[in-house]
């Protein structure tokens, strides 16, 4: 079987010999899959959270009133959004700063992985953030009605509510931020290729 000058080409194109310094520059990523590793054990360690959460709910479901099941049904929402930013950050980070996984064609490849880059990433970083935030915010306003006379004992005050409501909403500022400034990007871009195909 004789390679054609085409699949030669193609070959040789995979296969790029680099030179020593850009070999150890680009070589150099690798260094962030202990990185991506140690967030899969934070990973693990936030599902042995979540049991402990939900074995705690089970065995005082009958003693909880309602207030005290949304709190802790709130806060097994929030270690399962914890959770999935940091599937999107090991996956994502991984796929885009350090290698390929391959995954084309695989039943359960993440749709989102499909385009993602580091912009893409650091939007739905962003809206994940804003996620959690939202949901830690509605259980600080929960307890926040128990705040004053009469209430009962919170961690919770005045002052520490609206330094939450005021970070909530940095939170938000920040991603629209973001998601502007990409918008902008990608427009500078789109104008940049249209002028290059003319």
């Amino acid at each position: 079987m004789s390679l054609t000058p085409e699949s030669a080409g193609a070959g040789a194109a995979k296969k790029i010999a680099l030179s020593p310094l850009p070999w150890i520059i680009f070589g150099s990523r690798w260094l962030q899959l202990p990185l991506y590793l140690g967030l899969i054990v934070a990973q693990v360690i936030y599902v042995v959270l979540f049991l402990r959460e939900l074995w705690h709910l089970l065995s005082h479901a009958a003693e909880f009133n309602e207030q005290q099941i949304m709190l802790a049904v709130l806060g097994l929402i929030d270690v399962v959004m914890i959770s999935n930013l940091l599937v999107m950050v090991i996956v994502g980070g991984y796929e885009t700063f350090v290698s390929r996984l391959n995954l084309k064609g695989h039943p359960d490849e993440p749709e989102w992985l499909s385009h993602v880059n580091a912009s893409v990433l650091k939007i739905k970083l962003a809206m994940a953030i804003i996620g959690i935030s939202s949901i830690n915010l509605l259980r600080t306003f929960i307890e926040a009605g128990n705040l004053g006379p009469g209430g009962r004992a919170t961690d919770y005050t005045s002052e520490g509510v609206m330094w939450q409501t005021i970070i909530h909403l940095v939170f938000i500022a920040s991603a629209l931020g973001i998601a502007y400034v990409d918008r902008i990007t990608n427009g500078t871009m789109a104008i940049a290729r249209d002028g290059a195909g003319h």
